[in-house]
């Protein structure tokens, strides 16, 4: 801030001039990084509920009187290429099936807003295989 001396009759004055401030040069990036921060949050619940999706998908088809785990891992593929897209990187999908019951695991990493920052995102699912009974 600049001081200025203006002389009016025999009054002196003081007058303030402000002629910038370095506040927003401070706020400012830490602005930037809370919104990115909210936006990362967003697209990590969205990434998680594709990665959910997926492993839906998957376990329907592995569970199905007539499906097997690779029928599952190709419904697996199908759905990562419809639902992933950008927003899920290294996706890895686990599929166990028995006699009684099938299990999925879907795993993978959200695409990062913020330098540095991986967040997670994991779903798993289980259900019993379709049987006839007489």
């Amino acid at each position: 801030m600049t001081r200025t001396h203006q002389r009016r009759g025999d009054k002196c004055r003081e007058r303030q001039d402000d002629r910038g401030s370095a506040e927003p040069l401070f706020i400012l990036p830490i602005v930037f990084v809370m919104v990115l921060a909210v936006a990362q949050v967003g697209v990590w619940a969205h990434a998680q509920h594709r990665a959910q999706a997926i492993a839906s998908q998957t376990l329907a088809a592995a569970r199905s009187f007539d499906g097997s785990t690779a029928l599952a891992r190709e419904r697996a593929e199908h759905a990562q290429t419809q639902l992933g897209g950008g927003m899920l990187r290294r996706v890895e999908v686990e599929v166990d099936r028995t006699v009684q019951a099938a299990r999925v695991r879907v795993r993978g990493q959200v695409v990062s807003l913020l330098p540095g920052v991986d967040l997670p995102v994991a779903s798993e699912m289980s259900g019993p295989v379709e049987r006839l009974t007489p």
